[in-house]
């Protein structure tokens, strides 16, 4: 029926929600046209009436998504730990031990591989950004090679960065471009706290990163407040709020403590780069969902 082929593409929930969702109206819409052909209705008459009956599958999407969107605390406890996590490895200056943060990345591959192939929960997505950091790392390291060496990696490099973060988001758009901002939000914070530390010793031992050490946790500490927000509220301007909210006040910390080692230029592009894990995966989605059949 294309009532529920755009139902569904309205939706947006995970995959497990969706689909029980969709064959309960499923449910409901056949034993309502059978209803009234018992009445004495044709059966085109009777698919009319009850679609009609449902209302706008846009607008039923939106009534459902503010009934169904609101996660559970264990569900705010599992998306929020991978923020809680790395806010401690600074906190507490293990960045630079191998044991803690070998334990940390296997944790975090374990937990999305576990998380995408059951269903793909909210949860997940707050863990697979983290999984996607080292491949915008290494790009950034390319720089730092020496010579004309750093633009020959980077012609190759980029490239299959760009491939591997769009494959992944195409798979998260289908069910919401949000998500996709969820997901990517720690790469704009981890790329802007390189940007404001970085010198010709970028890696993690630098002087800089262990006086900002405090500084980085605070902000994966807002991070880890703004995701809990995020699974919380209902309300989808409230979840976009909750992401906005904290890449300003990330900003506004790297502001203070950078002495003005940014110019202009450098603030605009990371401006940019923190507001572009709303924009992007929004006009991605947009341009998804405008293939879609329209409103039977």
């Amino acid at each position: 029926m294309n009532y529920l082929d755009s139902l569904k593409n309205y939706l947006r929930l995970d995959f497990t929600v969706k689909d029980e969702f969709v064959r309960e109206i499923r449910g409901h819409l056949e034993d309502k046209i059978r209803e009234l052909r018992e009445d004495g209705m044709s059966e085109e008459e009777a698919n009319a009436t009850a679609i009609k009956f449902l209302g706008s599958p846009r607008i039923l999407a939106q009534q459902i998504y503010e009934v169904y969107s609101q996660g559970s605390w264990q569900e705010t406890l599992f998306a929020v730990l991978p923020h809680f996590l790395t806010a401690s490895l600074f906190a507490l200056r293990w960045w630079s031990n191998p044991l803690w943060l070998g334990l940390i990345v296997a944790g975090v591959i374990a937990t999305v591989i576990y998380g995408w192939c059951h269903g793909k929960p909210t949860w997940l997505f707050s863990w697979l950004g983290y999984l996607l950091i080292p491949v915008v790392a290494a790009g950034v390291m390319l720089l730092y090679l020496p010579g004309d060496w750093a633009w020959v990696a980077a012609l190759f490099y980029v490239p299959l960065a760009i491939f591997i973060l769009v494959l992944v988001a195409r798979q998260i758009l289908k069910i919401d471009w949000l998500f996709v901002s969820l997901m990517m939000i720690p790469i704009p914070i981890v790329l802007g706290w390189v940007m404001v530390l970085s010198t010709s010793d970028i890696f993690l031992g630098s002087e800089r990163v262990h006086e900002a050490a405090s500084w980085i946790a605070f902000s994966f500490a807002l991070l880890a407040l703004s995701v809990a927000t995020f699974i919380r509220v209902r309300q989808r301007w409230l979840k976009a709020g909750a992401l906005l909210v904290c890449a300003t006040m990330v900003l506004a910390v790297m502001a203070l403590i950078s002495n003005n080692a940014l110019s202009l230029w450098a603030w605009l592009l990371l401006s940019l780069l923190a507001l572009s894990h709303l924009f992007v995966p929004a006009l991605l989605e947009r341009g998804m969902r405008g293939k879609v059949t329209p409103d039977s």
